[in-house]
């Protein structure tokens, strides 16, 4: 995940807005009605930010407008109808000769104040079923996955693990011996950086300066967070409370990092904030559409970064020796731990089922046990994010299926990695939408068919 806080160059901040605003006719002409709303969108999420303290994830507007609405609670009822009003005026601009990105910004718009405008509801005690929660909140409907597809996944693990016993067990012996010692979870993890930032570096003009600082903290509900802090500068906190295997070295350095929440929430910066003044893009709401491409493009640039046979190449020549583990076994943990991941999707269907009030918790937490393969610490962990962030967990595994669609469906295929960076570096500095993706998705205007 990623998250928060902090303050930009005011002045220059607004001078590129009202450049932005005053120029000509025809499609500008629609760019500076959305301007006057973007303000009044970013003020209406910092004014929800009031009443939730998890939905603004990251802030580095003008910190006069921070301190507008910390002095100020904006009652929900008020939020709610100003939210309406302002969805009502963007429909009333007409984009249709207005140049693509324009267009993409006006309906980014008007989805992110329909998504706010839901999450009110839910915060004056609205509770939707889970596939009408994330239709709402993230423009998406996660697919419905029988256990018997998670069964045939078990049964092909079953008979690659050696030992004896439970599965879940037989996983955690296996598992044991690929897990990071404490002591050299920080160089482990430099070196996974630094490598996923060359990387990055070859394909993507990040802005100068940029940078992030990594903390190991404790008693979180999720494994890592980037907390963004304006002007390319990243805090990336890395949660210790459970063992951390050899795998999520490049997963946290390329998920938070390198070309993940760090680089996505730099080049939004660098585009469309400095480059074109939209304020919205200022702030980020973290129960919005905008979390599904944040989430869906950090999991699916760990793959743009680290393709294939480079991955397992550079954790057996570098970061297994770093972290003191047997290099000769990395292509026997990616067997066993690619098939684990194809047992993604049972999270969702834990979380729809506790959500939608069908089990309870310490029945979801059996079901990621037995169908994650989730050990029974990690499971409550995982369960405890589910109260927090409810139908949010859709955003890693769709959304990183939707990325890769859409980024693969533009000829950014992995034999052509060059165009695929392309297409993944165009995705991070656009206001694209979940339902705009090719293939799309379900957008708000199914939410009420959704189950």
């Amino acid at each position: 995940m990623h998250r928060r806080t902090g303050s930009v160059r005011s002045a220059l901040f607004l001078a590129l807005a009202a450049a932005a605003a005053g120029c000509g006719a025809g499609p500008s002409g629609a760019e500076h009605a959305m301007d006057r709303i973007a303000e009044s969108y970013v003020k209406l999420v910092l004014a929800v930010g009031r009443h939730d303290p998890n939905y603004v994830d990251a802030y580095y507007g003008p910190p006069e407008w921070k301190a507008e609405a910390e002095a100020m609670e904006r009652p929900l009822d008020a939020i709610g109808a100003e939210a309406a009003r302002l969805i009502d005026k963007l429909e009333a601009i007409d984009v249709a000769r207005a140049e693509e990105l324009v267009a993409l910004r006006h309906r980014y718009l008007a989805r992110q104040l329909e998504a706010l405008a839901a999450r009110v509801e839910m915060l004056q005690g609205a509770s939707p079923r889970f596939d009408r929660e994330s239709a709402a909140l993230y423009d998406a409907v996660a697919p419905t996955i029988p256990e018997s597809r998670f069964r045939e996944v078990l049964d092909r693990l079953d008979s690659l693990l050696p030992g004896d016993g439970p599965l879940i067990d037989r996983l955690e012996r296996f598992r044991a011996d690929f897990v990071i010692p404490r002591e050299r979870l920080d160089t482990v993890f430099s070196a996974a950086i630094a490598e996923a930032r060359r990387r990055t570096l070859e394909h993507i003009e990040l802005p100068e300066g940029e940078s992030f600082v990594v903390e190991f903290v404790t008693d979180k509900p999720w494994s890592g967070y980037n907390w963004y802090q304006g002007g390319g500068r990243s805090v990336i906190q890395v949660n210790t409370d459970l063992p951390i295997t050899i795998d999520r070295a490049i997963d946290l350095a390329a998920h938070e990092g390198y070309p993940g929440h760090h680089v996505y929430n730099a080049l939004l910066e660098k585009h469309l904030v400095d480059g074109r003044g939209w304020v919205e893009f200022s702030v980020y709401p973290l129960f919005s559409p905008q979390s599904l491409i944040a989430e869906g493009s950090a999991n699916y640039g760990i793959d743009v970064a680290f393709p294939g046979e480079e991955r397992l190449a550079f954790e057996r020549d570098i970061l297994f020796p770093l972290a003191g583990l047997d290099p000769s076994r990395v292509e026997e943990y990616y067997r066993v731990f690619t098939l684990v991941a194809e047992l993604s999707y049972a999270g969702n269907e834990a979380a729809r089922r506790y959500l939608n009030g069908e089990i309870d918790a310490e029945q979801a937490a059996e079901w990621l046990t037995t169908y994650a393969l989730m050990a029974p610490e990690r499971a409550r962990q995982r369960v405890r994010f589910f109260d927090t962030y409810r139908s949010y967990v859709i955003n890693y595994n769709l959304g990183r299926d939707l990325v890769a669609r859409h980024v693969e469906s533009r000829g950014g295929t992995a034999d052509r990695p060059e165009r695929r960076w392309a297409e993944f570096t165009a995705l991070l500095s656009s206001p694209r939408l979940p339902s705009g993706l090719a293939g799309g998705t379900a957008s708000a205007a199914d939410a009420g068919k959704a189950r």
